[in-house]
């Protein structure tokens, strides 16, 4: 893609952030159905845009409060799972501030976590709970930061206390912990190779400008998003095992569409498959 066509699609996308942006933060505010769906259309058109091909597999939550646990690859994650259905995310402050992503995740009502600021987390699942209690669908990047793609890192558990807290509310029963597992498996059509997925990541130090503009020009994307299966939480749940095996189906989802990926960690021998039952054992005894 040109840099002229890159222009003429980010114009394209901010005339209809500009007519859209009222109506969602008018309908956040009186309860409209529709501040949660035009930021879904919104989604859609970037990806359809800047040419992102989405293949789904699975089944996205249904009317149980979900919190959702997924790897985190790319800021292209957003408008992915943003074009899935209405949701809203638990980010780090820095996101708020950043142009045009920092206003659409302001739009979808995310949560900012100052992860620099003692007693942040505590807060954020607070107002995560009340959200969860509410009935809506919330996903949290459960790395905890990005990866360069060819490794998935280990969950964390600690935001995950939301959904304990949000079973304090009488009316809530029960939550469900919902794997979502992102993998950029083609470009132009052909394998992404392990050397090719930094290039699509976006980590480390990276400047968001120069690596947006370099992916864009790059070519189309196929990325494919696995729901696993939802993972009932209730009082009863330990918050730790719960979270290791919503890393397994991940993990699990991501080796089926990046086969070729290396081990999560260098090893001298023959890969041997692990099972979440197997993992769930090993977290609980360290």
């Amino acid at each position: 893609m040109s840099f002229l066509g890159i222009g003429v699609r980010a114009a394209i996308l901010l005339v209809l952030f500009a007519a859209l942006a009222p109506l969602v933060s008018l309908g956040g505010r009186r309860g409209w159905p529709l501040a949660g769906t035009l930021p879904v259309l919104f989604h859609r058109a970037v990806l359809r845009l800047f040419g992102v091909r989405l293949t789904v597999r699975g089944s996205a939550p249904g009317a149980t409060p979900t919190l959702i646990l997924s790897n985190h690859v790319s800021w292209l994650d957003i408008p992915v799972i943003g074009s899935l259905r209405p949701i809203s995310f638990i980010a780090k402050s820095e996101v708020a501030s950043w142009p045009v992503f920092g206003l659409c995740a302001s739009l979808q009502r995310s949560v900012f976590i100052d992860r620099a600021r003692r007693g942040a987390t505590a807060e954020a699942n607070a107002v995560v709970a009340h959200r969860l209690a509410r009935g809506e669908a919330m996903v949290l990047f459960a790395e905890g930061t990005t990866g360069d793609g060819n490794r998935l890192l280990s969950f964390r558990s600690s935001l995950v206390g939301a959904a304990r807290a949000a079973l304090a509310d009488p009316a809530v029963e029960r939550i469900d912990l919902q794997p979502l597992g992102l993998a950029y498996t083609r470009r132009h059509g052909m394998p992404v190779t392990r050397r090719e997925r930094p290039g699509i990541a976006w980590y480390g130090d990276m400047d968001l400008l120069p690596h947006l503009l370099a992916l864009l020009r790059g070519g189309p994307i196929d990325v494919v998003a696995t729901w696993g299966e939802p993972i009932p939480f209730d009082a009863r749940t330990d918050r730790k095992r719960a979270t290791v095996l919503a890393e397994a189906a991940v993990r699990e989802a991501l080796r089926k569409e990046t086969p070729a990926a290396p081990p999560t960690a260098p090893t001298t021998a023959e890969p041997v498959p692990v099972r979440p039952e197997a993992a769930v054992a090993r977290a609980v005894s360290q």
